[in-house]
């Protein structure tokens, strides 16, 4: 069966046709720019993924260094603090050496011969034995400066 169409209407089919491939391309393209917008955004995803693992590293390692800078700082105001005394190691009363601190005073007599875990404390005001008796002394003794 042949159908006959007239030429105004095969033309309005045309229109049409052209009109729906227009379109299909207009819908491509936004379809197109929509996939490299999504491939956009997701390497913007990556790098701020990336960025926030540095971030984080970075943080725990500030962190760390703050730890440290605090022990550095104790240390130092400890140290500082203890210039104003001397600790004077002695054996049976006789000057043996002066150091820095007890710590010090104490491995020294222990490098010549003293047990490391024999040192006891004496309570303020509480006489002392005689020199002769005590095997090995750490006395902490105040420094002063002349001007």
């Amino acid at each position: 069966m042949f159908r006959i169409i007239r030429t105004a209407a095969l033309k309005t089919l045309q229109a049409d046709v052209d009109a729906a491939r227009a379109e299909a391309d207009r819908r491509m393209q936004d379809a197109s720019a929509a996939d490299t917008e999504v491939e956009k955004l997701r390497t913007d995803l990556a790098r701020a993924h990336g960025e926030l693992a540095v971030l984080r590293t970075q943080t725990h390692l500030d962190n760390e260094d703050r730890i440290v800078l605090r022990k550095l700082l104790r240390t130092a105001r400890s140290e500082t603090a203890d210039r104003h005394e001397v600790a004077v190691l002695f054996r049976r009363g006789a000057l043996v050496s002066a150091h820095a601190t007890r710590k010090a005073a104490q491995a020294a007599a222990a490098a010549d011969g003293a047990s490391p875990g024999g040192w006891t404390s004496v309570a303020p005001g509480t006489p002392l034995p005689p020199e002769a008796d005590i095997p090995w002394q750490v006395t902490v003794l105040p420094v002063q400066t002349e001007r």
